[in-house]
């Protein structure tokens, strides 16, 4: 079982934020460099990618549920059951993927088409999704991997296999978009290629990580591939609500810019600029969301529930610490973030202008966020769901009246964040207090 110590929680959560940190950096690659290709493309990469990642979520939400339970049984000294688990993952995994394959490749395209008020802008993320959707199948795998491997508390494995994935990511779309060292200039199908292969490449060192670990020998891991019916039951009901969950946050989102889409072409470009910044805020809070479900789960597997209070606190205390470092851009130079993805004059000084909005936002919902994740942690995740549902119902309200209602500035439109983890965080904190959360079975 992990230490209670800082020491202990920065070598879990660095990893992950490495990890994050470099994501982060891909996405204002692929931002920057197709932004300099066309402001159709750019605008097209970032709904397509939207709609992509919130598939994607599908996958990970569903992995997630899988490490709270590998890590409950670690916390339970059960290492015979954890193999069970994993080999039920990849089978959950493999159905889902190949269901929202079906709807991100063949149905997608034409839904967009369908709703769009910009068609050349909808043309270009039928052909980014038609390249994109087929990274969902090296997702499957990568995150069924991943989801052992942070249980276990050994996120080095994930910063890895991100570093290659990231490398071969921001070469290839140099060599694809443009059409550089020989290959053709494929444009917006290039980025997505591009983003493709480089999933595949991170799946193949997480294959590689997971057949010559030790701990794939001492669970025997690769044993339990025959369908374990009871085993797939316990990960799909910790799992489906946090499915659920990922799925309705991001859907949501890309609702939110859809709406924008149809306002206006200016306002979804800005909205844009700051969806490839905004990720950089997020590196401390992935890296340590995964790291307070891992402990969560490990310490109430152990019985030692009164060390909760103390694993939040601490946790809370990095968190915002680190958000200082790696977004306090957004309150000391935005202009010069903006300009880094985007370098259009036109929407450089709004854009600039809601960074700095929003800004506070995000530190609040780093600070939450440790509460959200107890919950998931708990294994309570029928609940968590059931409060995203309610947050997100009245993020969607808001949207609707500040856009096609009001048809607010896109500047005030922005402050929807508020609302969001506002609301987010009253609901947790008051779940925590007044729930009997801390004995649920998983």
């Amino acid at each position: 079982m992990l230490a209670l110590n800082y020491k202990t929680i920065l070598g879990v959560a660095l990893p992950m934020m490495v990890t994050g940190f470099i994501q982060s950096i891909v996405l204002l690659t692929d931002a920057s460099l197709i932004a300099r290709y066309s402001t159709e493309a750019f605008a097209a990469v970032g709904n397509a990618g939207l709609m992509y990642v919130t598939l994607f979520m599908c996958l990970a939400g569903m992995a997630d549920g899988a490490q709270i339970i590998i890590a409950r049984r670690i916390g339970q000294n059960r290492p015979q059951l954890i193999g069970q688990v994993f080999g039920s993952t990849i089978w959950i995994l493999m159905l889902l993927a190949i269901g929202l394959f079906v709807v991100l490749f063949f149905f997608m395209p034409n839904w967009i088409n369908q709703y769009a008020e910009q068609k050349e802008i909808a043309r270009l993320q039928g052909i980014y999704l038609g390249q994109r959707s087929y990274a969902l199948f090296f997702a499957m795998i990568t995150l069924s991997i991943q989801a052992f491997f942070l249980a276990e508390g050994k996120s080095w494995v994930v910063l890895v296999s991100a570093l290659l994935t990231a490398s071969s990511n921001a070469l290839l779309d140099y060599v694809l978009i443009f059409g550089e060292l020989g290959f053709p200039e494929m444009g917006i199908k290039g980025a997505a290629l591009a983003s493709t292969i480089a999933d595949a490449i991170g799946m193949l060192s997480m294959v590689g990580f997971l057949i010559f670990s030790k701990e794939q020998k001492k669970y025997k891991l690769l044993a339990y591939f025959k369908i374990e019916i009871n085993s797939i039951k316990e990960v799909l009901k910790v799992g489906s609500p946090l499915l659920l969950q990922g799925f309705s946050a991001l859907a949501t989102w890309t609702l939110f810019f859809t709406w924008l889409e149809q306002k206006s072409t200016f306002d979804l470009t800005v909205s844009q600029n700051i969806r490839s910044i905004y990720f950089l805020a997020f590196v401390p809070i992935w890296g340590f969301a995964g790291t307070t479900k891992t402990y969560i789960s490990q310490y109430l597997g152990a019985k030692k529930i009164d060390q909760i209070p103390l694993i939040q606190r601490k946790i809370q205390l990095l968190t915002v610490a680190f958000m200082l470092c790696t977004f306090h851009g957004a309150l000391l130079y935005p202009e010069i973030l903006i300009r880094m993805v985007n370098p259009a004059e036109a929407y450089v000084a709004k854009s600039a202008a809601i960074l700095e909005l929003i800004a506070v936002s995000i530190l609040l919902f780093g600070f939450i966020s440790v509460y959200f994740q107890t919950i998931h942690g708990s294994g309570n995740t029928l609940h968590s769901m059931l409060i995203e549902f309610f947050t997100v119902g009245v993020y969607t309200i808001f949207c609707y009246l500040f856009i096609k209602v009001w048809m607010l500035d896109v500047y005030w439109i922005w402050t929807i964040e508020y609302i969001y983890f506002g609301v987010l965080g009253i609901i947790s904190i008051t779940y925590l207090r007044k729930v009997n959360w801390q004995n649920k079975q998983v």
